[in-house]
């Protein structure tokens, strides 16, 4: 099996059913706790299982891209504020060229600078 040959997945989730979610056949809905499937245009569709912490309820035989991970991903985001330098993000909102005056700016411009950072890290 290539790394880039697809696997099969099959989500069924239907109101107040309990949710099918089989990877190559494997049922693991068990052990996540939510999943996103997105697709761009022309490209095989990704999904993104959100397991639960320490389950280890799946297994390939053969090379796969594996993307999993706990849904509380609020650690990310406080790794993420705790990593700032407060004396570069205060240069970087001060130096914007969208400031404009109105109530608000700073605040607007701090949430849009850490938005770009978070996109480029």
């Amino acid at each position: 099996m290539k790394s880039t040959d697809p696997h099969h997945v099959r989500v069924a989730a239907r109101p107040g059913e309990p949710v099918v979610l089989k990877i190559d056949g494997h049922d693991v809905a068990s052990g996540v706790e939510a999943y996103r499937i997105a697709q761009m245009a022309g490209d095989d569709p990704e999904v993104t299982l959100y397991v639960q912490p320490g389950w280890k309820g799946i297994e390939f035989d053969g090379i796969a891209e594996v993307m999993a991970e706990p849904s509380d991903l609020r650690h990310v985001v406080v790794d993420f504020i705790r990593s700032i330098d407060w004396r570069k993000l205060d240069e970087a909102v001060l130096g914007r060229d969208d400031l404009d005056g109105k109530p608000g700016e700073l605040t607007r411009a701090t949430l849009a600078q850490l938005r770009e950072w978070a996109i480029s890290a």
